[in-house]
This record gives structure tokens, C-alpha cells and sequence, in this order.
């Protein structure tokens, strides 16, 4: 999709397929708002006179309005502008970027982002509303040949703002293009069926990219590479499938080499491409969605794409353990004991609780490129979501800068995280008789005890996690990956380049 600039001085002159405008609750009509409805007669003004009434994401379509050049004004309702924040105006966008995609027209002009609210600036604003045109764009066609619907016409999506001020929407439309286009890749690999998207598919996904795009260079590690590197935490995960594990490291070098004086950022991404629970067997139902639990990788890979799509001025390092979780012959039991990268030994009192296995690895793995920061993304817990449902990802973090920069990049994109507890305390439900922990520490906090597992790699540097499992797919009518939390990713990653 192409994304630009509309300075057309009269809004109502600006010739187009769809014009979005906002408008409040109770009938407080944003400028641009306002402008249409003085050059319309007072249209927007009868119409939330009569039926609409400016709740947030709802939207009404007005077609040829006398005194305005564009075939239709979708006006968007923002909610009550006292609570109008970053959050409403994604999901604006978004909603305006469905209409148009609906409505199967082939260009539209945003008039959304002129509107400030706390917390953002027209730059910020400008992203999202390019992301959400990438996201709108998004259809899964890769194993469907029947009752296609078609795809939408939209092919040029303008933001309308003034002159002076083209320049820094402009550099917010090339952020939002390449977080969608992030957004979109980790929704392709979610949603592919696991028989396709195994690990081998996510290494060949990374050498594309490294392909792709200069900045990137690709190591695929094989199961001897990895045996080598005594991940054996790792491995006996993968021991139980057919599906052979990999070890994916791709780095984004900036021009000019290393970052000057920093050290690189870390993403650390859980690539179960499949997880059945292994001998500790799920339920049947829903099973089909643990296709998802590679999400956290899909995740990395998309943010990497974004990063290298923006050519940030930062080294920014993806690991990827990937690997299957089945039953078999070969497959980890309740009671064994593994040794994982790091020497520290592990029960496995629960074979489902197998991402921290493959992250604790690749945790370790991560202390070589003495980062900055490490960041590790997991679908991991189903209490993750019991405790947040499905709207902000659970945040752990050791680090309490690192924590509050990611929580504020969540809330500038809208893809928000919750931070939770990580007390000390809560170490001891790690306790095992037969190894230094196990790996699981009862139902009571089942989230944050993962979350401390995690942390006995992660000593020697500043560290994060985040649990995914409410917000990285949806389920129902609507399934499908989200791609969250890439905008979180690649502007936390933004923000320190």
C-alpha cells in the first residue's frame, strides 16, 4: 500500500473515494469535523443529531455531500474526549482503514491524525494510522482455494495535515509501513498450518529475509550445531517429534557496522511451531491453536523485518529456539531431569511446560553478545491470560527502566502490557528435590512463577519477558494471529536507536 501526505489547504476540496473525520461523544465535532460541516450545510451536525452519536469505533458513511469534492465522508466516532488517548486513535484508524478496504475503495484520505490527544505527537499518530492500513490489507491465502473474498481495492491511504508539517507525518508513515508489514509477516506464520510452518519453514523464513534485506545476516543452527552447544533443555523438548529443531540467530547491522558505543538489543523469541503438551497431553479441544505457539517467535521475525525495513541506527540481535512438542517413545517424561546450557538441572514435572525449557537455552545462548538488554517473547502461559484476559501482555522484568521504557512504547502504539510481579518469594514454588528447580511451581501465580524460571538465565544482563498467550491470536469466528506485540517491539526499538 502506498502512504502519503494530502496538503490540500480546503479539506472540503480534497477529491477522494473516502474522507475519514472523527467526532466526539455528544456531539463535539473535531476540526476537520467542523470544516466539513460548514461547506456541507451542517451534515455531520443532523447526523448526530439524528443517529450517531460519536461512540468509539462506530462510523457512519455520507456520500455526495453538496460543497464537498470527496464521493464519501466516513465519520468515525472517537468516544468521549476527555478519555481520547493513543489507544482510540489506533483503533480509529484501523476502523477507518476496514471501512475503506469494506467498502472497496481504492484510495482514502485520513484526516485522524490531526486530532492530539496526551501522550502522542503527529509522528506517533501518523504510524499508526499506516499500520493500520498495512494491517487492513492482510488476508491468509496460502492454503485456501475456494470462497476467496476478494482482495481490497485500497491501494493509496493519504494523511491530510498542513505543509509545514508533511515532513514529520511522512517520517511516521514510513514507521507505521514497516511495523505493518512486521505485523503482517508474524500473522502469516501464526496462522499457517503447523504441518506447513515447522521449524525448518521458520529458518527458511529467516534466510529470506537475510535476502531480503542487507542489514541482516542469517544463522540457521542445526541439531548438531545445537548439541554442540549443550542446549539441553532444548533438545528434549525436540526429542519427542520428528520435526528436527533449529536455532535461528539473525542480526541487523546498522551501516557503518556495530552501534558506536552500545551493545546490541536482544529479542529472544519461544518457536513451538506445534505443541501437543507432549506425554502431559492437552485436552482436544482447541488443540488446533497451539499452532500459535510459535508466536513469540513469529513476533521476532516480523520486528527484525521492521528493523531492517527502517535501517535503525542500532544492533538489534533475534534468537529463535524452535521445535515441536509431541508424544512419543523418545518424548520427555513427568519425573526426568535434563541439564540445561547454563549446567543448572531441571524436573520436568509437567511436559507442557515446555517453552520455558526451549527459552531458558536460548536465554543463556543470548549472554555471548554481552547485550544491552534482552527481551524474551513467549506464548507461555495460560494463566497469563486468567490474569489479563486478552487487551495487555503480562510484563515481567527485572530491569524497572527497561520495564517502564517497554510499557510506554505499548501504550504509544496501543499494544499494551501489563506489568506483574516478580518477587523473590515466589522462587521457592520452584523448589525440586531431585534437581537445582522444577519446572513448574503449582497453579497458584502460574505466570509469574514461569516468569521467575526464566529469570535464573538471564543474572549476568537487563532482562524482560513477555507472556503473549492472551494477545498474540484470536479465537472464535475471528481466529487469527494479532502480530502483537511487533509495534511494541519496534518502538521500544526505536526509542533507543
Amino acid at each position: 500500500m502506498e502512504f502519503s501526505t494530502q496538503t490540500t489547504a480546503g479539506l472540503q476540496q480534497v477529491r477522494t473515494a473516502a474522507l475519514g473525520v472523527g467526532v466526539f461523544a455528544d456531539g463535539v465535532l473535531t476540526a476537520p469535523a467542523e470544516v466539513i460541516d460548514r461547506a456541507s450545510d451542517g451534515a455531520i451536525s443532523a447526523l448526530l443529531k439524528s443517529e450517531f452519536k460519536g461512540k468509539a469505533n462506530t462510523h457512519a458513511v455520507l456520500r455526495n455531500l453538496p460543497g464537498v469534492k470527496a464521493e464519501r465522508v466516513i465519520v468515525i466516532g472517537l468516544g468521549k474526549q476527555e478519555a481520547y488517548r493513543a489507544s482510540t486513535h489506533s483503533s480509529a484508524e484501523q476502523l477507518f482503514a476496514s471501512v475503506c478496504a469494506g467498502l472497496n475503495v481504492a484510495d482514502a484520505v485520513s484526516t485522524l491524525a490531526t486530532v492530539e490527544c496526551e501522550g502522542t505527537t503527529l509522528r506517533s499518530r501518523a504510524r499508526a494510522m499506516a499500520a493500520a492500513g498495512q494491517r487492513s490489507s492482510y488476508r491468509y491465502e496460502a492454503t485456501r482455494t475456494r470462497d476467496l473474498e476478494p482482495a481490497p481495492k485500497l491501494k493509496k491511504l493519504s494523511l491530510w495535515t498542513t505543509r509545514s508539517k508533511s515532513a514529520e507525518a511522512l517520517a511516521g508513515l514510513k514507521e507505521g509501513t514497516a511495523i505493518g508489514n512486521g505485523m503482517n509477516l508474524a500473522r502469516l506464520l501464526g496462522d499457517m498450518p503447523p504441518n506447513l510452518c515447522t521449524p525448518t519453514y521458520l529458518g527458511e523464513t529467516a534466510k529470506k529475509l537475510g535476502k531480503d534485506f542487507k542489514s541482516l545476516k542469517v544463522e540457521v543452527l542445526d541439531r548438531k550445531k545445537i548439541e554442540a552447544e549443550k542446549m539441553g533443555a532444548f533438545l528434549s523438548v525436540a526429542r519427542g517429534s520428528d520435526e528436527p529443531p533449529v536455532f535461528i540467530v539473525i542480526r541487523h547491522i546498522p551501516k557503518g557496522g556495530k552501534s558506536k558505543g552500545k551493545a546490541p538489543l536482544v529479542l529472544v523469541g519461544k518457536g513451538l511451531t506445534f505443541d501437543s503438551g507432549g506425554i502431559s497431553i492437552k485436552p482436544a479441544a482447541n488443540m488446533d491453536e497451539m499452532k500459535y505457539d510459535m508466536c513469540g517467535a513469529a513476533s521476532v521475525l516480523g520486528t527484525m523485518r521492521a528493523v531492517a525495513e527502517l535501517e535503525l541506527d542500532r544492533e538489534v540481535i533475534g534468537l529463535i529456539a524452535s521445535c515441536e512438542n509431541m508424544p512419543s517413545g523418545r518424548a520427555n517424561k513427568p519425573g526426568d531431569v535434563v541439564t540445561s546450557m547454563s549446567g543448572q538441572t531441571i524436573e520436568i514435572l509437567n511436559t507442557d511446560a515446555e517453552g520455558r525449557l526451549v527459552l531458558c537455552d536460548a536465554l543463556t545462548y543470548a549472554e555471548r553478545f554481552k547485550p544491552e538488554a534482552v527481551i524474551d517473547i513467549a506464548t507461555l502461559t495460560g494463566a497469563c491470560v486468567v490474569a489479563l484476559g486478552h487487551i495487555n501482555s503480562g510484563l515481567f522484568s527485572t530491569d524497572d527502566t527497561l520495564a517502564e521504557d517497554l510499557l510506554a512504547a505499548g501504550r504509544e502504539t496501543g499494544d499494551t502490557a501489563w506489568r506483574m510481579p516478580l518477587d523473590d518469594a515466589y522462587q521457592e514454588q520452584l523448589r525440586s528435590n531431585f534437581a537445582d528447580m522444577a519446572n513448574i511451581g503449582g497453579m497458584p501465580a502460574g505466570s509469574v512463577t514461569a516468569a521467575c524460571f526464566l529469570s535464573r538465565y538471564t543474572k549476568s544482563y537487563s532482562w524482560a519477558h513477555l507472556d503473549i498467550a492472551g494477545t498474540a491470536w484470536k479465537s472464535g469466528k475471528e481466529k487469527g494471529a494479532t502480530g502483537r506485540p511487533v509495534p511494541l517491539l519496534t518502538q521500544f526499538l526505536i526509542s533507543r536507536s
